[in-house]
């Protein structure tokens, strides 16, 4: 029973805090697009507007709940439900700091890898389960840009593991001491951050979202508290791409020589978050610079330059492991 109760809150720990940031990732990206773009953003719940997430979940909450009366009713609730599992387990296996993490066994980046391919399931049950065909069409659009984009997160995550001769998440981040593997893979940086804007759907691969051809997507049909699941979920998936970029390519919770030796705050989970909301700003960045993509498009560049782009690097790099022998495991 004790374990139970530390283990439970182990989580509450973990989940808490992500929760509130996945709030406030909110009321940041309005912010920062309204400075982007030259406007006043949210500025009247409370101070600065910092209320301004919790009135909006409020005001969602206490919606009334729409069922299509034609719909499967049993999936279009578990959908919603299924996306914000899978999306806040995948903050089961991310080190805060050295021993910070719920657990930290040898697949971790597997275990990530994994579960964002089993969020494809929720979007496209969302979209089934809804019958109509709005739903159905975005659904089924966000589930092909997302598997498709799948394969290129993948293979940029095989390039550090072979970098580095390991699959687990601390010893990532421990290999960086010397050096951010952001200096040398730079070119696989910038392939990996392009994929996971697309599989977290966000501008400019938002084509699930594209109002004048489909409404809302998936979610169309979905309102209330099922809604704010789906919210949920998006912008909690956000903050863990952009905190696993830290990690894969950014050295973690690793810092500058000058912090290693401070006891009197863990600095470690400072830096990491440091590092994460840099790669939430680009998010918003990116969102408030560049126009939506057609879906032709998307799926052109996907398969005819960035999967032959990254499987080039998958054979380049290590070709110059070993012709250097430079192998980093026995």
């Amino acid at each position: 029973m004790k374990n139970t109760l530390y283990n439970l809150l182990e989580v509450l720990i973990i989940i808490v805090p992500v929760l509130l940031a996945v709030a406030f990732m909110t009321i940041i990206e309005r912010k920062q697009l309204a400075a982007m773009q030259r406007r006043v953003g949210p500025n009247t719940v409370g101070y600065y507007g910092i209320l301004q997430p919790f009135s909006d979940a409020l005001k969602l909450i206490l919606k009334e709940t729409i069922i299509p009366s034609q719909s499967n009713k049993i999936l279009f609730y578990l959908a919603p439900v299924f996306t914000l599992i899978f999306s806040l387990l995948g903050w089961g296996v991310i080190p805060f700091g050295q021993g910070l993490a719920i657990s930290d066994f040898s697949l971790g980046i597997l275990y990530t890898l994994a579960l964002s391919s089993l969020g494809i399931y929720g979007i496209l049950f969302a979209g089934w389960s809804a019958n109509s065909k709005y739903a159905f069409l975005g659904s089924l659009r966000s589930t092909a840009s997302m598997i498709s984009y799948e394969l290129i997160l993948s293979t940029a995550v095989i390039i550090v593991i072979i970098l580095t001769g390991s699959f687990n998440i601390t010893n990532i981040i421990e290999n960086q001491q010397s050096i951010w593997y952001i200096f040398p893979l730079l070119p696989i940086f910038i392939i990996f951050f392009i994929s996971i804007l697309a599989e977290t759907s966000r501008t400019p691969f938002d084509l699930q979202e594209a109002e004048s051809e489909l409404v809302a997507g998936f979610f169309t049909e979905h309102s209330s508290i099922i809604f704010v699941f789906f919210f949920l979920s998006e912008y909690s998936s956000i903050v863990l791409m952009s905190s696993l970029t830290a990690i894969l390519f950014f050295g973690g919770y690793n810092s500058i020589e000058l912090f290693e030796n401070n006891s009197i705050i863990n600095i470690q989970s400072i830096i990491l978050g440091l590092k994460t909301c840099l790669f939430c700003f680009l998010f918003v960045w990116v969102r408030a610079t560049l126009p939506r993509l057609r879906y032709d498009q998307l799926m052109l560049f996907c398969w005819t330059k960035m999967l032959p782009m990254a499987i080039a690097f998958t054979i380049f790099i290590p070709s110059v492991i070993i012709g250097f022998d430079a192998v980093p495991f026995p």
